[in-house]
Formats: structure tokens, sequence, C-alpha cells
């Protein structure tokens, strides 16, 4: 079955093959990769009700291992390699460790300048040197369910608005982070 997914062709596996990572691909199972080239076959599953697709070509670049325990309230969290080793302390709270909407903030606003990065060398176009970005999550409780919110403020300094407007736009399309919270919370991404 042909269906529609962010505007461009693929192949809907049924739900019960979803499951089997094992599902044989024919020719007839190509999809289109998130960056809308034709990937190789591929396998589906269902994660949180919506439908992922694990590309056969997919080349693996890096794996994170961490290793938590105690969550926010005084836990601590240690990185496979060591690189990272923090404690862990409630947001707001009078402990002396960082709490995941900081992690996460720092995470994806690196990333999201990596991918500001690379949308200006396919323009070739230099970044200012003193780009930066100002990241702030919000632990939202709505209802009695927590959420996340986002807001980027993004600076680059000396850049043409317009110029600069579009490659925060691209790095927003191509950053995995933006990628993975895309349609799941609240973001704004703004050029200060």
């Amino acid at each position: 079955m042909i269906a529609i997914r962010q505007g461009r062709p693929c192949i809907a596996i049924r739900p019960r093959m979803q499951a089997l990572w094992g599902v044989r691909a024919e020719t007839s199972q190509l999809l289109t990769s998130p960056n809308g080239r034709l990937a190789a076959a591929a396998a589906s599953q269902l994660r949180d009700g919506k439908e992922t697709f694990m590309t056969q070509a997919a080349k693996l670049l890096y794996t994170a291992r961490t290793h938590t325990g105690g969550g926010r309230q005084d836990g601590m969290s240690r990185s496979s390699d060591g690189r990272l080793d923090v404690k862990l302390s409630p947001p707001g709270g009078t402990g002396i460790g960082t709490n995941p909407e900081q992690l996460f903030a720092a995470g994806w606003s690196a990333c999201f300048e990596g991918a500001m990065e690379i949308a200006a060398r396919k323009r070739k176009i230099e970044l200012p040197r003193k780009c930066a970005i100002d990241a702030e999550i919000d632990l939202v409780l709505d209802e009695d369910a927590y959420s996340l919110r986002a807001r980027l403020d993004v600076s680059l300094p000396g850049l043409d608005r317009e110029i600069a407007r579009g490659l925060i736009d691209e790095a927003h399309r191509t950053c995995p982070y933006s990628k993975a919270v895309r349609g799941n919370i609240d973001v704004t991404v703004a050029l200060i």
C-alpha cells in the first residue's frame, strides 16, 4: 500500500508485519528517507503509536551510552567513556547537580550550531565567529501530565538577516534534535 509521509510517497507496511524486523523487503518496498532521497528497503515498527522506518542503508555514526541512577533526586549519570560524569538534581532545587532539561538544552544547541555550519558550507557562507545559541527548555505540568517546551534564540552577528534566517530554517529542518522533537513539543526558533 502506498502512503504519503511528509509529502513523499513511501510504502506502508501492515501493522502485523511492523513488529517483525525480519520483514523481507522487495523492490516495491523502497522508501524515501527523511532527506527525500530514495532509501533502501526498510523494516517498519510502531513506536508510541507512530510508524518508524529503519532503512538497511542507514549508516550508524555513533551511539552514546550512559548509566543513570537515582533519577532527578540526587542521582548521577555517567557515560561509558567517562567523558560525562554528572550529579543530578531537580530543576530549581538546592542540589549541586544539573538536570535533564539543562543537558537537553546543551546537547540540542550544540547540535543545532553544527547543522547551521553544514548549511553555511553548502551555501559557501562563513558563519560569524561569535555565533551563539541560547537554549531554554521548560518543564511544564499541564493537567497532571509533564511535557517540555523549547526556545532556541540564535545570534549570528554581522550576517544579513535574510541569509541568517535561511541558515536557521535549514538547520531546524536537518538537526537531529529538531527532527526528534518535531510535532512532539512546542518549539520556537528565533533570530536575535
